[in-house]
């Protein structure tokens, strides 16, 4: 059954609307210091869905994409954007976005190919900062797939599986559009993953579900992310 709407508030401020909203942002150039970000939970953590549990319910695909995407530029195309009634998903590599706001890990400094902007932005309009918030990439509107036409946006909240680890983050920067599959330093620094934008990163396993209709309002909630995820997993799970 489909996962219904939630009016869940999170220290006041956070809540989940099936309202369609694309953000802009803005450019910064002020470095941000470095605090850590929400560990993911383990696959046997009391009261919380485990990652065994949420990959049971996207064993089998449904394609909702035109087509497959590449894992990184140069690589076969063989991975295809499946949906089901509350959420799209797909299954693929890890590279590590260090883009948004300039911190001690993300900048020129550490990547070469660091861009200062966020395709979505946090409630100031200043960019996301990838070094403390998980995010997730999704790939630019094209025709092989359109995230917005699928309940997908920015502060979208994202299960990401890997191992036996899940980690909440939401939607928030778009990449190429023939290739999937990154998510911010934060994301990978929780997951245990190497978060380098050049060296880190991992090739396969991991998993990426994306809550149809769901949003956390401030996207930079991370604390908010992490209440709804676990909501939203659940009726997943349970089909309410």
């Amino acid at each position: 059954m489909p996962v219904q709407s939630l009016a869940l508030a999170v220290a006041g401020v956070a809540v989940i609307t099936p309202t369609m909203l694309h953000s802009t942002s803005s450019h910064s150039t002020s470095p941000q210091a470095h605090s850590p970000s929400p560990v993911a939970q383990q696959g046997g953590s009391v009261g919380s869905v485990g990652a065994a549990d949420l990959l049971a319910e996207v064993r089998d695909c449904t394609p909702v994409s035109r087509g497959k995407y590449r894992s990184d530029q140069g690589a076969p195309a063989t991975i295809p954007v499946c949906g089901t009634d509350d959420a799209v998903f797909w299954k693929a590599d890890m590279d590590i976005d260090c883009d948004g706001r300039p911190s001690v890990r993300c900048s020129t400094a550490t990547d070469p190919y660091f861009s200062p902007s966020t395709a979505f932005a946090q409630s100031d309009g200043r960019p996301l900062n990838s070094a403390t918030l998980p995010f997730v990439v999704v790939p630019a509107p094209s025709a092989l797939w359109d995230y917005r036409a699928h309940g997908v946006r920015g502060g979208s909240v994202v299960a990401v599986v890997y191992g036996d680890q899940v980690q909440y983050a939401v939607v928030g920067d778009t990449g190429p559009a023939g290739i999937i599959g990154e998510a911010s330093y934060a994301t990978a620094e929780a997951l245990g993953i190497d978060p380098d934008p050049l060296s880190g990163g991992t090739s396969s396993g991991v998993t990426y579900i994306v809550f149809k209709d769901s949003r956390v309002t401030p996207i930079e909630d991370r604390k908010a992310a992490v209440a709804t995820g676990e909501e939203l997993a659940r009726r997943f799970v349970n089909g309410d």
